[in-house]
């Protein structure tokens, strides 16, 4: 029997921890920042702070698990997930979320490269992170349009109660399991495809 040359399976490993399983789970939590810019953030936060799922962060990140960082996110949470439940200000909510998401999705991404220098993994994080958050924001400002349009904001709250489900549960196959985003994602990206195609399908037949 051959013997198990242990330092090839070294070197193989090592570029799946610095950079591939890294990418994956900020890829997760960037397009999971495209739906609710807080909420993301304070899970990551919660699980580096009770180091859960192995979940590890950039030492120029630490602030984050701090108490009064975990307590602002909280905060920020609670007040995005009541205030897009409301007809307008969700629009508004998402509007906003054109600047501050794609930050979000830069922040969250990047902060998960623990084993490269700060540089390199800000420079990761924009590019894992904000084109997955600004992708996902600009897919939910078509939903919600398409539900204005057909139930005149009516159908808002169910919508937004809906991307609340779907934020939370990216975050969490991002810990467990980041080697699934890509197909997460997938899945995710027809099911918001089909829901504005089905919505302003709605609002078509309602003008005719």
């Amino acid at each position: 029997m051959p013997d198990l040359d242990l330092s090839s399976l070294g070197a193989a490993a090592g570029p799946m921890q610095t950079w591939v399983l890294p990418a994956l789970l900020g890829l997760g939590l960037a397009s999971a920042t495209g739906l609710r810019t807080f909420l993301p953030l304070l899970m990551l936060a919660l699980a580096a702070k009770f180091e859960m799922f192995g979940v590890r962060l950039i030492d120029q990140m630490d602030w984050l698990v701090s108490w009064p960082a975990i307590a602002a996110l909280a905060t920020a949470t609670v007040a995005e997930f009541a205030g897009d439940k409301v007809p307008a200000i969700d629009h508004g909510l998402n509007a906003i979320g054109y600047v501050t998401r794609p930050v979000a999705g830069a922040i969250a991404a990047g902060s998960v490269f623990w084993n490269v220098d700060p540089s390199t993994a800000a420079i990761a994080g924009l590019i894992v992170g904000a084109p997955a958050a600004l992708a996902f924001n600009a897919a939910q400002t078509g939903v919600r349009v398409g539900s204005t349009a057909t139930t005149g904001g009516l159908g808002n709250p169910l919508v937004s109660l809906v991307e609340d489900v779907l934020a939370f549960l990216t975050v969490i196959v991002a810990f467990l399991a980041p080697i699934l985003i890509p197909i997460v994602l997938i899945i995710l990206a027809i099911v918001v495809f089909r829901l504005a195609r089905r919505i302003r399908e709605r609002s078509e037949l309602r003008t005719a």
